[in-house]
């Protein structure tokens, strides 16, 4: 959405979580450190960009792994490089679904999004602004 909200200076966003099960949920930070741990090779330092401890980002992990049928992250050990980790197939998988499924409602209810900031104190006046 490339909406423009005058009020915060951003543009709004649709954040979606999925609840499986009271142990097994999917939402934007698990996802953004799949992202993450794609991007960098490592858990410590996927939570690092994210501002997390390494402790943390290892929990989240752990509990991926634990709510689907197969790991989403493997972690490889040693090597010249020291190790790190890496998105399994069923964990690229599940990113891109999440991925697309965040467009898809994002498309989806970009006029309601619309209206619903329209009714802002601060709303834009242009329609241009508006979206």
């Amino acid at each position: 959405m490339e909406n423009s909200n005058t009020a915060t200076g951003t543009s709004p966003r649709l954040r979606l979580r999925l609840l499986f099960a009271e142990d097994a949920m999917l939402g934007p930070g698990k996802v953004d450190l799949l992202e993450k741990i794609r991007e960098t090779g490592s858990i410590a330092a996927a939570g690092r960009a994210m501002s997390m401890s390494y402790k943390r980002a290892w929990s989240l992990v752990d509990q991926m792994n634990s709510a689907f049928q197969e790991p989403l992250v493997q972690r490889v050990r040693g090597g010249a490089n020291g190790g790190g980790a890496q998105l399994t197939n069923t964990g690229a998988q599940v990113l891109e679904h999440f991925r697309k499924l965040e467009d898809i409602a994002a498309e989806a209810g970009a006029a309601r999004i619309n209206a619903i900031q329209a009714m802002l104190r601060d709303a834009p006046t242009d329609p241009d602004e508006a979206g």
